[in-house]
């Protein structure tokens, strides 16, 4: 037994027969203020995991708890994590204790010439193994915790990608939301100016017809007429295409939202925060998947070091062995042996060493991946919450105009009354009125759009958790 620990440490000794030789630093993560983020968000803005609940809609609530089940996309998601996990769970197995147990007859006639005992030789016996194998690898270059971390980084970040792929699911389908309930809403709109030029075709029909009009301002106002109704039908397609792609992402068929009619007007969602920093932005499912693939990255890197070590194993077996199974159980038939197991990398003609560079290439390219999606996220939440800026001081200004004319349509209105003007200045200051609705509608629904994109920017309300692989 000593002399096998003697060729053990020998053959250790060999090792720098082949070096991992010189490497160049990893490229190093990008920092916060590289990024223009401050390190620490505003307090209390992290939105919930159901941050669409705040829009209270049960409709759309419903809609994405169905899509979230049922989404053919979701499900192919689902399936790579699902490989993840299997995979690490069979690397986690490889890496433990291994044992056998083999059994075997074999009627077999032994030479009379041959390197047998006299008594043996020539003779036909029953030769019965009964034996029991064991290994345990003796990781003591890491080379088997690396490889864990590799399949639990993969795990980690196909978690992190489903949910990614859940928030952006989730965002899709508040965004068509919104955007079908800002199309029903000027479709309304736009019904109530066709009652109003049609009122005003009449009107300037019946002052044709006393004279007191000409008949070019007749003409004007029944071109109106159609070119409202063009609008309440392209407004109608656009409304059907939306139901259809609704329904398409919630993993339904294209008419299954025929009759879906969100209102524009109750929706709503939280203030916009005043400060993002990079503790949110890290938070993000696609973040977090591109950090725990640089983290498997760089345990590939440890991995390949590791090869250039020695793969120590202690291997044992014990059993029964004898000619003729009536003997098997005799105390005679014993045999054991126990002992390490040693493989060294001598000379590879630079495998080793060229295997390690890719796994180093790969790093540096994960961590390039890394940073450009921290840049991304940061750009998008830069965006979204400038233009909700943007889109406050519009809905201010409109607000002034609204109010400027519904004040106008009054004053039309008492004119008229008083006899000092006729009606078509009230359908004048009318169609003023609708149409300053309409762009408060369309804003709207814009700065709603914008919010949700703020809420996908901001990661959807997700908190990574170590997957149970990882726990165990």
């Amino acid at each position: 037994m000593m002399h096998r620990w003697w060729l053990l440490t020998a053959m250790a000794t060999l090792v720098g027969c082949a070096t991992p030789g010189p490497q160049a630093p990893m490229v190093p993560p990008i920092t916060p203020g590289a990024a223009g983020l401050a390190e620490e968000s505003a307090a209390g803005i992290f939105p919930t995991q159901a941050w669409w609940r705040a829009l209270g809609d049960p409709a759309l609530d419903a809609l994405i708890a169905t899509a979230l089940n049922s989404q053919p996309s979701l499900q192919t998601v689902a399936a790579r994590l699902a490989l993840a996990d299997a995979a690490a769970l069979a690397v986690q197995a490889a890496n433990g204790p291994q044992a056998s147990l083999s059994a075997d007859a074999t009627r077999q006639r032994f030479s009379g010439n041959g390197l047998v005992p006299p008594a043996v030789a020539g003779s036909t016996r029953d030769v019965v193994t009964l034996q029991a194998d064991g290994r345990l690898g003796l990781d003591f270059f890491g080379r088997h915790a690396a490889a864990l971390q590799v399949s639990l980084g993969q795990q980690r970040a196909a978690a992190a990608e489903l949910q990614a792929a859940r928030v952006l699911l989730s965002a899709q389908l508040a965004r068509g939301w919104v955007g079908l309930a800002r199309l029903l809403a000027l479709r309304d709109l736009t019904v109530q100016q066709l009652a109003q030029r049609e009122d005003q075709r009449a009107l300037i029909a019946q002052r044709v017809a006393a004279g007191l009009d000409n008949a070019m301002l007749l003409r004007s106002a029944e071109g109106a007429v159609p070119e409202v109704r063009q609008q309440i039908e392209a407004l109608n397609g656009q409304i059907v295409l939306a139901r259809h792609q609704l329904a398409v992402l919630a993993g339904q068929a294209p008419q299954a939202l025929a009759t879906a009619a969100p209102a524009l007007q109750p929706l709503r969602l939280a203030a916009m925060p005043d400060r993002i920093g990079a503790d949110l932005l890290g938070r993000r499912a696609d973040v977090v998947a591109a950090r725990w693939r640089v983290e498997a990255a760089r345990a590939q890197v440890d991995r390949a070091r590791a090869d250039f070590y020695p793969d120590i194993d202690l291997v044992g077996f014990v059993g029964l062995n004898a000619l003729g199974l009536d003997r098997l159980l005799s105390l005679g038939s014993r045999q054991l042996g126990v002992g390490p197991a040693l493989r060294l990398p001598l000379f590879d003609g630079g495998a080793l060493r060229a295997q390690l560079g890719v796994r180093h290439a790969e790093a540096d390219a994960a961590v390039a991946a890394y940073n450009a999606a921290v840049l991304q996220a940061a750009r998008e939440a830069a965006d979204a919450a400038a233009t909700l800026r943007s889109l406050a001081l519009q809905q201010a200004e409109q607000a002034r105009a609204a109010t400027a004319a519904e004040a106008a349509k009054g004053l039309a209105q008492r004119r008229h009354r008083a006899g000092l003007a006729n009606r078509l200045g009230v359908l004048d200051a009318d169609t003023a009125v609708l149409a300053q609705r309409a762009a408060a509608a369309d804003l709207q629904a814009r700065a709603l759009d914008v919010q949700v994109q703020l809420m996908q920017a901001l990661g959807g309300g997700w908190h990574d958790e170590p997957p149970p692989t990882a726990r165990r």
